[in-house]
This record gives structure tokens, sequence and C-alpha cells, in this order.
């Protein structure tokens, strides 16, 4: 028997879309990707020459349960230098990847029943791990006629007793926005902590990036390698907390995970240090997709009213084509062969949007857009029906 405790975790649907593709390649047709958000760009060749360094200096063993001092210690200078904070690197925690930063963060800081807000739409895996132990999340509607704002006050109202954590994500996946300053600074002053997303930093083209230890030391802060340096295979994020919850989240990682990979960590260490330009030109190429992207969306009737500066999503309106994203996302894998993302996968409030990626190659993105407009050409108006 099945344990309960998965009973409520959904399926991560943009891996249903990409293994369908995979299925359909494995069959010789040809998919543009647009759905997976990971960077097509290869590994900086610092990161690379670091990792094979540190493989040859017998970098094999355990390392500090949380994360090599060198490591961290760099990546509070990052912190200092880019918005001002200071960081201890007693208050850094290194991990293979954000998604276990996650499970630590809730698993240190939530009881059974206790709450945290997220906004809806919402990184689809966000629930999942508060579901897992034994939490409750709470959604915040944010639309596309507020600019996918989240509401200081709507937040503040569903603030209990049991509310442990506010969830921010700037910018955001799916939507590609960036937070307002005043909104942050206000969700900041609520009770709760805040658990802040912050993956995609770095990723932002018209505007800055605001982290909330700006505003509030009442915060865990997950980040990573993944996006911002294209080492989403390295499998390295990091978490800043609280100091008082540094040594519960310690006995978790010890427990669970003893620590990140020595070589991976090396590699990160060399990102920070030595990948600036490499970075700088991945961010030029990608703001040029995204504006290639959304002109192409908008020529076609697709909504994109409120234009994202971060991150490499763009959340389209689909609702005049479908009321049924996840029909409709199926549907232009298989006849345009298409890999999007559909818009339920983030919450209600995401229903009847598709999440497009702009992480692959120019050429393949103008693609993606030729055999997405001749598929809406042929589709017609609105689909009433919805999947089983």
């Amino acid at each position: 028997m099945v344990s309960k405790r998965l009973a409520p975790i959904r399926s991560f649907i943009v891996m249903d879309v990409l293994e369908k593709a995979h299925e359909m390649e494995r069959q010789g047709l040809h998919v543009v990707h647009l759905e997976v958000g990971e960077p097509d760009f290869d590994t900086p060749s610092c990161v690379k020459e670091a990792a094979c360094r540190a493989l040859d200096q017998g970098y094999t063993h355990y390392t500090h349960s949380l994360g090599m001092f060198e490591l961290r210690e760099a990546i509070c200078d990052s912190y200092r230098r880019e918005y001002g904070v200071s960081v201890d690197p007693g208050q850094v925690l290194v991990t293979s990847g954000t998604s276990p930063a996650l499970f630590l963060v809730f698993s240190a800081l939530l009881d059974k029943g206790d709450e945290v807000i997220l906004p809806d739409p919402h990184y689809a895996c966000y629930p999942n791990f508060i579901h897992f132990v034994e939490g409750v999340p709470v959604t915040v509607p944010v639309s596309e006629t507020e600019a996918f704002q989240y509401d200081p006050e709507v937040i503040s109202k569903k603030i209990t007793s049991r509310t442990k954590a506010v969830l921010v994500n700037s910018p955001s996946n799916p939507t590609g926005n960036l937070l307002s300053d005043a909104r942050m600074e206000a969700i900041a002053a609520l009770s709760p902590y805040v658990v802040s997303d912050e993956i995609y930093h770095g990723l932002v083209y018209e505007g800055r990036a605001r982290s909330i230890l700006e505003f509030t030391d009442r915060a865990f802060v997950l980040n990573g390698f993944s996006k911002l340096y294209a080492m989403t295979g390295l499998r390295l994020g990091y978490l800043i907390a609280p100091k008082a919850f540094i040594r519960p989240l310690q006995k978790i990682q010890q427990n669970f995970f003893i620590s990140a990979n020595a070589v991976v960590q090396t590699a990160g260490l060399a990102a920070l240090r030595e990948a600036g330009e490499d970075v700088q030109r991945m961010r030029r190429v990608y703001d040029k997709r995204r504006r290639f992207m959304i002109r192409r969306l908008k020529a076609m009737g697709l909504g994109v009213a409120v234009e994202p500066t971060g991150a490499f999503y763009v959340f389209a309106n689909a609702k005049h084509v479908s009321e049924d994203s996840y029909a409709l996302a199926f549907d232009i894998l298989e006849k345009a062969r298409v890999g999007v993302t559909p818009g339920v996968d983030f919450g209600k409030n995401g229903e009847g949007f598709l999440r497009f990626s702009y992480a692959n190659s120019l050429e393949n993105i103008q693609e993606g857009m030729d055999r997405l407009e001749k598929y809406l050409d042929k589709k017609g108006p609105a689909s009433k029906t919805s999947h089983p």
C-alpha cells in the first residue's frame, strides 16, 4: 500500500509533456522544446575546468554538512555586492540543488497543519513540498490585470494563527515578472517568516531584482547555480536562514543528504568568482529571445498583457483558444510538435494560460513560433472541452 503522505502530491505536468515529447522523438519526430525551464547554454568553461581539477586533486570525499567554507563565504560576498546585505557564512547551507533546500526549510518550519501562503500561479512543486511535510498551502490569486503582483493586503487577510510563512518568488516562475519594491517591503513587514525563492536572480532584463534580505532578516532565501550559470545537471543550490534555524536545518541535512557533492561545490566557487562574463553573454542572448518571443506571441493573438522582465518565461493568455490548458498543450505537442507547459500546472489561477520558455536557441524558437502560428490558424474558435 502506497503511503497516504503521497495522496495530495500531483504530477509535475511539464515533465509529463517533456516525457511525451521524448516518446515522439524516439519515433523519429522533431519536437521544438519550449516547455522546460532549463538553459540551453553549455556550462561555462571555468566551471567545467574547476570540476575536472577538483577530481584530479581528490575532492571526492564528504565536506562539512553546511558546505565548504570557501563557497559559503563566496555566497555571502555575492549577496553583499549585489544587495548590500551582510550574511554570515554560518547562515548558509549548501544543498544538492534548490529542491532539497525547499525540503529542508519546510521540514524545519512546519508542524502538521501549519500554513504557508503562496501566490497562484506559482512554481508547480511548491504545494507538493508543503503537503509532504503535512503543511497546508494557502493560495493568493495574482492576476494578469494586476501585472501578476502579489497583494500584501490580500495576503494579510489570509494570515491565521497557523501561518508560518509567506512564499515569494521574484523573478517569478511561471510569469517572469518582478515583485515591486513597495510590495516586497510590505510583505516583509507582515508577521510570518518569508521564504524567498531567488533562483532567477541575475536573469533580469528590465528593472532590478531585490533580495528579501534587504527588507527583513526574518527570511529564508533559496538560491542556486542551475539557472544563472547553466548548471542544472550539476545540482548545486543553497539556503540562507536565520541563525536560530541553522542547527536544526543542519541536522536534517546530515541525516538525509550528508553534504552536497564536493566536486560540484568547487565548480560553484569558480562560477561565483570567474563566470561573470559568461553570465552577461547569456543574459544578452536571453533578452534578445525574450523580445522576439513576446512579439511573435502577440502577433498570433495570444495575450501578453504583462511583458515579463525576468527569468526565461512568457506566460501567455490562451483562453480565447481553449479553456482547458492541459488539453491544449498536449494538442499543440501532438499536432504542431511544439512542447509548451499548460498554465494549470501552476495552480487554478493559471488555467487558460500557456507557459513558453525561451531557454532555447533563437532558431528553434522561431521554428516553434512558426509551427504554433500554423496550428492556431487551423484551430479556430475556443474549445469548451475539458480533459478527464
